[in-house]
């Protein structure tokens, strides 16, 4: 998947929303409980009634995988029941991957060859060794953590070098821009940071970056697109809790496509604005 693919999406949607997938087995609604495969039954109605409104979906692989081989089981049939359905919409696999090289190619040829995933975090604390097996892959994506939105970000994300009065996140940025281009590399920027996605734009300011935290993290969404948005857009804002749990009932699917339909009516209307001060100049 190009930009050029995601450009389209969005402006065919009038949206930039991803919805994440996290689904929790004690959370999800009695009429699960006691099924063969309840996480990947629940997900699917999820994707089902949302994916008119959005243009990714990220499935956290942690969700699955605290359930051993059925987990595991789960996760490969609905990354392929998404990709073979709906295959115009961007597939994250959100695993925070990231190793020495020999083990990252590894984990490139699990969500790359065996899933079909067109994205996946990848944690750079290792450098480039970590990133790079993942680039090997034509059309691929990596989404390369920036800034969280975690209340503890602070411990290292924000540290600042005494030389340079970089933050460790500016830096993230600027090694992952030069490992790859804007069709290769996105990078994650939590919504709780808002505020400092003008110093994120100002190092990338063509990359996509997945935003988390909108929603039940408590991040503006009209903060984001104020200060993410770029000439092709750039955004990909995730939301997960509040979509998927927008009930708990037996209308959690209604409840869920109307979460979701409601916060693709925000998006519109803020690319609405953006299209205008675009036109104004």
């Amino acid at each position: 998947m190009k930009v050029a693919d995601l450009v389209k999406q969005i402006e065919k949607k009038s949206s930039v929303l991803s919805v994440g997938l996290d689904p929790v087995l004690e959370k999800l609604p009695r009429k699960f409980q006691g099924q063969k495969s309840p996480l990947y039954d629940f997900s699917k109605d999820i994707v089902d009634v949302t994916h008119k409104y959005a243009i990714a979906f990220k499935i956290n692989t942690a969700f699955f995988e605290a359930y051993g081989h059925r987990g595991w089981e789960q996760l490969e049939n609905l990354a392929h029941y998404i990709k073979e359905k709906y295959p115009d919409i961007l597939l994250i696999a959100d695993a925070k991957r990231g190793d020495i090289a020999h083990t990252s190619k590894m984990y490139a040829r699990a969500f790359f060859e065996q899933m079909p995933f067109d994205a996946i975090t990848v944690n750079p604390y290792l450098g480039k060794d970590a990133i790079m097996p993942f680039l090997e892959y034509h059309e691929k994506w990596v989404i390369v953590l920036g800034l969280t939105s975690n209340p503890s970000a602070w411990d290292i994300q924000l540290i600042q070098e005494i030389d340079t009065r970089d933050y460790i996140f500016e830096k993230i940025f600027k090694y992952g821009a030069w490992w790859g281009d804007p069709d290769q590399i996105m990078f994650v920027a939590g919504a709780t940071f808002a505020y400092k996605l003008q110093q994120i734009r100002h190092i990338v300011p063509n990359h996509f970056l997945l935003v988390p935290g909108v929603g039940a993290q408590g991040g503006s969404l009209e903060d984001v697109m104020v200060f993410g948005l770029t000439e092709n857009y750039g955004l990909i804002i995730n939301s997960s809790r509040s979509i998927i749990y927008a009930s708990s009932g037996d209308d959690y699917a209604q409840a869920a496509e109307a979460r979701a339909h409601q916060m693709q009516e925000e998006m519109a209307h803020q690319l609405e604005i953006f299209r205008k001060s675009k036109r104004s100049f």
